[in-house]
């Protein structure tokens, strides 16, 4: 989809540090999560929630009370007049979230919140009443676990489709670990000089309790990706060319934006630009091929944006496995060593619903260092789907 008149002003995106699995962010909802986060990003930003005419909640992962998301979470950080819509798209969702924001703002809405936020740890389990089963026993599925053991339409795993795009590429474990490898090495650089990259837009975790207070301000449960290391590591699974290092690792996280009007991002950033929205792409591909599914989408948005990949100055990716920058690359010519120029999902984690919002953030915060020009963002989501945003920032 193409947007003419819609903007998020510079340094309003944001996102939390990522916890790693059943770590700090643990046993906390991630709707609480949520108010922390945003509350805390609105006033760093001297935004308040009475310049807000609309919310779109992300999440993908049930927590509790999440039946009345969206106008609860509002109402928790002082918007009680406000509402929107909640968005699920699995590991899309937030390019989904951003489209919702983007479609009301477009339609008159006025200024839109986006705020995205999940947490896989301590996943529900889910049971359904089936009495004319064996002995009346229920059908259970736990939320998290069964997702990424199998897609119901492929019938297959998720590291299934990450090594069935690898081989019908042809990569080679080597080529699998030296991108790893690099994308260890762009994450550190977002920690040079006491993580100055990351404090441009990481928002730190502060939530006080009776008992277990949580305080987090920086990414939680990053291990290093070093060649050396990771060249020593088996396969995830027999004869495979990924292996724990070269796919990402599930966590818990929040993310948000301030979507609007060009003019009302320009008011909104006190000078300082903003990041226009250009267009949107989702596209899917073959049963199981989950990590070719970013190209296509990435066309879809560039086409609705009227760029071409040569116009692309930045490029940030979700790519859950290491073999999904490697077939883009291969199929836009656009080199992996510029891409995610600051790390990815595959280093930092993938909270889902919030993992594109944090590289989206990620995306304008590099354009902004690099003054200005058109990024594009793209990502696979379960099963054979990906979405894909074009940005670009200006004054």
């Amino acid at each position: 989809m193409q947007y003419t008149d819609v903007a998020i002003p510079l340094g309003h995106a944001w996102s939390s540090p990522f916890a790693r699995w059943q770590g700090s962010l643990s046993e906390v909802s991630s709707l609480d999560l949520a108010v922390a986060v945003t509350t805390r990003a609105l006033a760093d930003r001297n935004v308040h929630p009475g310049q807000l005419d609309g919310i779109v909640l992300g999440w993908t992962v049930p927590q509790p009370e999440i039946f009345y998301g969206a106008p609860t979470l509002a109402a928790r950080i002082g918007g009680a007049g406000i509402s929107g819509p909640m968005v699920a798209q699995a590991c899309a969702t937030s390019v989904a979230a951003l489209h919702a924001a983007a479609g009301a703002v477009t339609a008159g809405a006025g200024t839109q919140l986006v705020v995205t936020s999940d947490r896989t740890s301590n996943g529900p389990s889910l049971s359904w009443p089936s009495p004319s089963g064996m002995g009346g026993a229920p059908l259970t599925e736990h939320w998290v676990l069964h997702s990424f053991e199998k897609d119901p339409w492929a019938g297959a795993s998720m590291i299934a489709a990450g090594e069935a795009a690898a081989e019908e590429l042809g990569v080679t474990r080597d080529e699998i670990d030296d991108l790893t490898a690099l994308r260890w090495q762009q994450y550190t650089t977002a920690l040079a000089d006491d993580r100055a990259f990351q404090k441009r837009y990481l928002v730190p975790v502060e939530i006080v309790r009776k008992k277990n207070s949580v305080s987090l301000d920086a990414d939680e449960g990053v291990r290093p990706k070093e060649r050396d290391t990771i060249g020593k590591l088996p396969p995830a699974t027999p004869d495979s060319v990924h292996t724990f290092a070269s796919q990402t690792h599930p966590a818990d996280g929040c993310a948000g934006a301030v979507v609007t009007t060009v003019e009302v991002a320009r008011e909104i950033s006190g000078g300082q630009g903003v990041a226009r929205l250009l267009g949107s792409g989702f596209a899917r591909v073959g049963k199981s091929r989950m990590p070719q599914a970013p190209v296509p989408a990435a066309r879809a948005a560039l086409a609705s944006a009227g760029k071409e990949i040569a116009d692309v100055a930045a490029v940030t990716t979700h790519n859950p496995f290491a073999v999904n920058d490697l077939y883009f690359a291969a199929e836009t010519g656009f080199p992996v060593e510029r891409m995610n120029a600051y790390g990815c999902s595959l280093v930092f984690g993938h909270p889902q619903a919030p993992t594109g919002l944090r590289s989206i953030t990620e995306l304008i915060e590099t354009l902004r260092l690099r003054g200005g020009g058109v990024g594009l963002f793209t990502g696979c989501a379960a099963g054979d789907t990906g979405a894909a945003l074009v940005v670009e920032v200006a004054d």
